[in-house]
């Protein structure tokens, strides 16, 4: 295990032969590292401290869901992108896509430092090769006003009482259909059975989604977008990120974050490096720069999400590791059913947008 301060003279280090290779090239002198990630990912708190170590520029487009970020790479734009952010639902089936590289751990030092809970899952890797580090994780809790509630809800199942109608946001995600299943109680006896759903269990789902729609005032489908229907007061309650709880509680909105009775689905977002990528040692140094501790804590600072090198807890105060969960991490976890790949994930979207155009 390294100190900081080792990691970061290595990381220097890096950098400057990544910097040296990509500035000896006439094609690009100043070179352009081009992401594609969720939104806070590419935060110029942290990211302009790589520019400035590397020489280089960082330019970042914005994801609303695995599903656009999956259509966006088939659909032949994976080439204008270096580094890719998938979460947990789609990273494993692009590891067998060739649409990613399979990584060279050597040249990311940091990732030892990265919690071996995340490593040893088998979602980024494939034929015995790594394609992808952990970044950082949480849940999609249930937000809500906490002026507009005499009662706090506690469940999911609390949001389609008709007293909310019109009030609430439903994220334009399979998610949606995943948080109806738990309504159901269809991951009761195994709670990953939510992403395996027979035909019969998914048209109850469809028909609870469609029950819940006369509450539903929009869909939304970017943190920012739902970070606005909060502060314009058009929304009480919905499922959302903690990016947006942190968002609308330094804007001074008292807002809560609930992880309800039922549980909830969470994520585990990868960096991964294209397979089209003609920046892959400049990548190497993001990935490397992204898992550091001090970055780690950035990020989280931006995001609220928790960090997936847990010795960015060091640099945190008693009341931010307290935030994050970080002194109750195993419990904290068990309430959240992380996203898998789903076999079906055609049947699944068939459902929602079944549920979307039905009036």
């Amino acid at each position: 295990m390294f100190s900081p301060r080792t990691n970061a003279k290595r990381f220097f280090s890096f950098c400057l032969l990544a910097g040296f290779a990509f500035l000896s090239s006439c094609k690009k002198p100043t070179p352009t590292l081009s992401l594609l990630v969720w939104e806070g990912y590419a935060d110029t708190s942290f990211i302009q401290g790589f520019e400035a170590t590397c020489k280089c520029k960082v330019v970042a487009a914005y994801m609303g869901s695995s599903d656009e970020l999956v259509a966006k790479l088939r659909g032949g734009a994976a080439s204008n992108y270096d580094v890719i952010s998938p979460s947990s639902d789609v990273a494993t089936m692009l590891t067998r896509s060739g649409l990613v590289a399979p990584l060279d751990l050597s040249k990311i030092p940091n990732y030892s430092q990265v919690s071996p809970t995340l490593t040893s899952m088998p979602l980024v890797k494939n034929a015995g090769q790594v394609y992808g580090v952990p970044l950082t994780w949480g849940p999609n809790p249930l937000l809500y006003d906490k002026t507009a509630f005499a009662q706090m809800p506690t469940a999911w199942a609390d949001l389609w009482d008709p007293k909310y109608k019109g009030k609430l946001s439903l994220w334009d995600d399979l998610s949606s259909v995943y948080m109806a299943a738990q309504v159901l109680g269809f991951g009761k006896q195994d709670p990953t059975a939510i992403y395996n759903l027979s035909d019969a269990q998914l048209e109850q789902v469809k028909t609870k989604l469609i029950a819940l729609k006369p509450n539903v005032r929009k869909l939304w489908t970017t943190g920012g977008e739902l970070t606005n229907l909060f502060q314009n007061h058009e929304v009480i309650a919905a499922m959302g990120w903690p990016l947006v709880t942190n968002q609308l509680r330094k804007a001074g909105m008292p807002i809560e974050e609930e992880i309800p009775a039922e549980g909830t689905t969470g994520w585990i977002d990868h960096l991964m490096i294209t397979s089209s990528s003609e920046n892959k040692d400049l990548a190497y140094a993001l990935l490397n720069y992204m898992i550091s501790t001090r970055t780690q804590k950035q990020l989280s600072d931006v995001t609220g999400y928790i960090p997936a090198n847990p010795q960015a807890a060091t640099l945190m105060t008693a009341d931010q590791r307290h935030g994050l969960h970080l002194d109750d991490i195993d419990a904290y976890q068990k309430q959240i059913v992380f996203w898998q790949d789903v076999p079906r994930r055609a049947k699944y979207t068939e459902i929602w947008n079944e549920v979307k155009a039905s009036q």
